[in-house]
């Protein structure tokens, strides 16, 4: 970014500037669906898939990576995961979600999904992204800590209640002694 955006940015008041921020994440998730839609129409959702896991695994890495410089996140315990994974694109996208964290494990449920309720509204059900995050959430996961280990609760295309699209869980690998 030149000198002058980021002057100019930083000139804006920070309720423009949330919202400007917000607006951005906006459109990452517009291109990833618009991208994901046109490979899947015209090489089917099994390829799209495999596409997409890809994307979002080297995404997850660097993510976590730049997250963890950028946030000053010196632990790499549970909670400090957690600040990271709700600074990534694909938390502050979702706007229902919700996390807990306890001494042995953490939680993180999107109860309300945007990405499928917009495949819904367009009418190409519900994608099956279970390979995609669980892959991402790995990766992710790998890259700031390599104890963690992720489980998924529940994922399309799991079935899964309406009030949880998905949930995943976190957990330090025991130490050896």
């Amino acid at each position: 970014m030149s000198e002058m955006d980021r002057n100019w940015l930083q000139s804006l008041p920070q309720e423009k500037l949330v919202n400007l921020f917000s607006l951005q994440i906006k459109n990452i998730w517009r291109v990833d669906g618009l991208y994901f839609l046109g490979i899947e129409e015209n090489f089917g959702t099994d390829a799209a898939t495999e596409i997409d896991r890809n994307c979002w695994s080297t995404l997850a890495k660097m993510e976590a990576r730049d997250l963890k410089h950028l946030l000053e996140l010196k632990s790499n315990d549970l909670e400090s995961f957690m600040i990271a994974l709700r600074a990534t694109s694909w938390a502050l996208y979702q706007e229902a979600k919700e996390w807990e964290v306890k001494s042995d494990k953490a939680i993180f449920r999107i109860t309300s999904c945007r990405t499928q309720k917009t495949r819904l509204k367009k009418g190409v059900g519900e994608f099956p992204c279970k390979k995609v995050r669980y892959t991402y959430l790995k990766e992710f996961a790998k890259a700031f800590n390599p104890e963690m280990e992720v489980n998924c609760i529940v994922c399309p295309p799991d079935k899964h209640p309406e009030n949880l699209w998905c949930g995943w869980e976190f957990v330090l690998k025991p130490k050896a002694k």
